[in-house]
């Protein structure tokens, strides 16, 4: 029983650090297409009150790995030490220059461009080490027998890319819902290029991994349920487009969400039960009954809805649209 929830709490922490970081690293994407100045002062203002916070979730999951699943831990980060050195690198460099650029003045083009590197960095490599699990890490016995750029073979490549659009896509509909006048009338042009960019780009995504055969297209013709998640996929694109048609500013961000959750719904769905596909299952991976009931009690109770909890006060206190008067946090 403690290795399902810990499984699923895996999962949530997992799904809400895409999400929610997913739509700062789309602001700094799209910041670098950016040159008028007040509109990227604006851009920034969106997500200064949210994105240092937006990141605890990536710290949870990686303590609920190392704690909740040792076995997985261990293969992870030895499978994946250069892509995660790549995004721990790129999302201190966009910390770091998201604060400098505010306090600089004939430095600010240096920040400018570190901001928006450190988000393509920190996404992409994020897309890749996605793409590379769904090809299949090499193991035995729990041992990775790969070498240290595995990871960069073309399917992974290619989702790394998607994922970088995807979070684009995310950025454009939270800025629809934050801001107003010209902005907004901005955003709503990327969306409607983004948008057709990312289904193009999943398409792809298929055709390539039915054309490798890849193992997890089995999983869809054993659990035919599954299909109801691309078609959740395709009412939220669905709400998208209503909400842009309709001027409803919340619609557009509400609509690329339930996108995200029906593809991560999916991608899970496709792994259950295993969690290093197709070797190693959560229940192989789990620590002792004993450790993880202890970190039921105190992780589990406390810590995991403290942090929901403060997540939603502070998005529901921020929810508002920013005001371009306002200088900052």
């Amino acid at each position: 029983m403690m290795a399902e929830f810990w499984t699923g709490a895996l999962a949530l922490t997992i799904f809400l650090y895409v999400l929610l970081d997913g739509m700062d690293l789309g602001v700094g994407i799209l910041f670098g297409f950016e040159r008028d100045e007040e509109r990227r002062r604006q851009m920034l203002q969106t997500v200064s009150p949210t994105w240092d916070g937006n990141e605890t979730w990536l710290v949870i999951s990686a303590a609920i790995l190392f704690a909740a699943f040792p076995l997985v831990y261990a293969l992870v980060l030895s499978a994946f030490y250069v892509p995660l050195m790549l995004l721990l690198g790129g999302l201190i460099f966009r910390g770091v220059a998201f604060e400098f650029r505010a306090h600089s003045t004939w430095t600010r083009g240096v920040w400018d461009h570190g901001f928006w590197l450190g988000s393509v960095i920190a996404a992409f490599v994020q897309g890749c080490a996605v793409g590379a699990l769904v090809v299949g890490l090499p193991n035995h016995q729990g041992q990775f027998t790969g070498g240290p750029f595995f990871w960069m073979e073309p399917f992974a490549l290619l989702s790394g890319l998607v994922l970088c659009l995807g979070h684009a896509l995310l950025a454009a509909c939270w800025l629809i819902r934050k801001t107003e006048g010209d902005l907004r009338a901005h955003a709503r042009r990327q969306v409607l290029l983004l948008l057709p960019a990312v289904g193009a780009g999943l398409a792809l995504l298929l055709v390539y991994s039915l054309r490798l055969d890849l193992p997890v297209l089995h999983r869809w013709s054993d659990r035919p349920a599954m299909a109801v998640l691309p078609a959740i996929g395709v009412g939220g694109a669905a709400l998208l487009l209503f909400g842009l048609r309709r001027r409803q500013d919340s619609l557009p961000l509400i609509g690329c969400m339930i996108l995200y959750a029906a593809a991560f719904g999916a991608l899970a769905a496709s792994f259950l039960p295993y969690m290093i596909p197709f070797s190693i299952t959560y229940a192989q991976a789990a620590a002792p009954e004993s450790s993880l009931q202890f970190l039921f009690w105190f992780a589990g109770i406390i810590v995991l809805p403290l942090t929901i909890g403060h997540a939603a006060v502070n998005f529901w206190a921020f929810w508002g649209k920013i005001s371009p008067e306002d200088e900052g946090y």
